[in-house]
């Protein structure tokens, strides 16, 4: 389950400036588009600095009362380009890309993937942010962001981050 389209990738406009150092830490997410990779609920995704240019990524999620992660690393191909990641969690798959389109370093994360499949490509998108919850005005102007991208906002699923759902994660 994920989003198909025809054509070509867009090409968005990611974050300028974008600096590393201040995007590690936790990140709960809040939107997304839907895919198989995350079944669960409570998802964060938490960045550390694992060496110069690469950043170490932890996905946890609840899934049926478990605790699902997996980790991989992010990389930026183009050092001019920063905010253009290319994630990888398996060893001998492709990575993926990952570009930060919007963030503030302290509230909100707007991210967008998408991989050119021939004349088809696949997209997946994240609306994330620090807190379990985001002020719906921010949601808008991200919305905003990712219709101006080609992205169909009524596909987002809402995150379950229900403080006494998820507290199992904080265990």
């Amino acid at each position: 389950m994920f989003v198909i389209k025809p054509g070509r990738c867009p090409k968005p406009a990611v974050q300028e400036k974008f600096d590393a150092a201040r995007y590690l830490g936790t990140w709960y997410d809040i939107q997304k588009l839907p895919h198989s990779f995350q079944k669960g609920q409570c998802a964060t995704a938490t960045y550390s600095l694992k060496s110069p240019g690469v950043v170490g990524v932890l996905n946890r999620e609840l899934d049926d009362g478990t605790i699902d992660s997996i980790s991989g690393t992010a990389i930026a191909k183009d050092p001019s380009e920063p905010a253009k990641l290319d994630v990888s969690f398996f060893e001998n798959s492709p990575p993926a890309p990952y570009w930060i389109l919007s963030t503030d370093y302290d509230n909100y994360s707007l991210v967008y993937s998408c991989s050119d499949f021939g004349i088809l490509h696949t997209e997946f998108a994240w609306i994330m942010s620090r807190q379990p919850t985001l002020a719906e005005e921010t949601i808008e102007e991200l919305h905003s962001t990712l219709s101006s991208v080609g992205v169909n906002v009524d596909k987002l699923l809402t995150a379950n981050q229900d403080p006494a759902y998820c507290s199992a994660m904080n265990q």
